[in-house]
């Protein structure tokens, strides 16, 4: 029986994936308006935390996913589109996508940027098929209590994490598990 609900979790946690990834690459809406949703973003971020506007001038690159959708029920997935930016010029489209499985029920709406720290790292997300966020480059996730004491952090990590605009009911975000994908233009 064990057996049985874990081959039925399986199912349920792939039917949810591929839900959140059916949309066609970029198709939600169109580059233009997601570039300016992520810039948007970026400039609300880096104007209210100050850490995340130090890590600007440092970074080498930023990652910026301005809306992610979450949901689930025992088994969950989230979906996003995102927008890199170097020099603040878009630089490419992605999508990241996760599943989960465990006690957790609720929908919720958030974004995120990632910034990296040096190119190594950014040559992780650019130069292979899909970035495992947890697996490669050191990922530190600046927690709010962080992000808002600190005007200055040591950048002896190769990419930074800040969580923004959360929305709904749904308990925990975390990213490890995330893949991100380049998208086709």
């Amino acid at each position: 029986m064990n057996s049985r609900f874990s081959n039925t979790a399986a199912a349920l946690a792939a039917t949810v994936v591929l839900a959140f990834t059916a949309v066609s690459p970029v198709a939600a809406q169109g580059t233009a308006a997601l570039d300016g949703n992520a810039r948007q973003a970026y400039g609300k971020l880096v104007a209210s935390v100050p850490a995340a506007r130090e890590l600007g001038r440092q970074a080498v690159a930023v990652l910026v996913f301005p809306k992610i959708t979450k949901a689930g029920l025992v088994v969950g997935g989230q979906y996003g589109e995102g927008v890199l930016l170097r020099g603040g010029k878009p630089a490419g489209h992605y999508s990241t996508t996760g599943a989960s499985y465990g006690l957790q029920a609720g929908a919720q709406q958030f974004g995120y940027a990632m910034f990296f720290m040096n190119e190594k790292a950014l040559n992780a997300l650019t130069e292979t098929d899909g970035f495992e966020v947890g697996v490669g480059p050191s990922v530190v996730v600046v927690d709010e209590g962080m992000a808002k004491a600190s005007t200055s952090i040591t950048t002896k990590d190769d990419i930074y994490a800040f969580i923004f605009s959360q929305k709904g009911l749904m308990a925990g975000i975390g990213l490890q598990g995330n893949k991100i994908t380049k998208l086709a233009k």
